[in-house]
């Protein structure tokens, strides 16, 4: 199973939550694949099997341009077939609270086997873990199930 966790993070708040859910899947000896989405190789989206993405919210609910390429990616490779997830970190003061997660959400629904997502308020804090830890049982259960 070739699974990749790909994230931005401007301030720190969603490196915290991507490395807690890394973490929740070393606990259950599932490997996963940590990228800074610059770092992550386009041209080989295709070939893994699930790919969670992780970032902030721009603006008023944009998607940071650094995650541009990587969405951009979904909409016009062959991604079907690929389990998806997507979480991120953002702050209710704003009208789109999350709005990355939601465009990035929406667009995965169509072009790959979206299976969860996932908001946090500012930082990830103790009353997250839970909801964490269903979202990567959700995300793996997908595979158990067959997708």
């Amino acid at each position: 199973m070739k699974l990749a966790i790909v994230y931005t993070s401007k301030t720190g708040n969603t490196e915290e939550l991507v490395l807690f859910i890394r973490d929740l899947f070393f606990e259950k000896k599932i490997e996963v694949r940590l990228f800074r989405v610059e770092q992550f190789p386009l041209q080989d989206l295709p070939t893994f099997d699930g790919v969670i993405v992780g970032t902030y919210t721009w603006g008023h609910g944009e998607i940071p341009g650094e995650m541009m390429a990587l969405y951009r990616a979904f909409e016009t490779q062959e991604c079907h077939r690929t389990v998806t997830a997507v979480m991120g970190t953002g702050d209710c003061f704003y009208p789109q609270f999350c709005g990355a997660v939601d465009a990035f959400r929406d667009m995965l629904y169509v072009q790959s086997n979206l299976a969860v997502t996932l908001k946090i308020e500012i930082a990830l804090q103790t009353k997250d873990h839970e909801r964490c830890r269903r979202f990567t049982d959700i995300f793996w259960n997908k595979f158990e199930i067959g997708t």
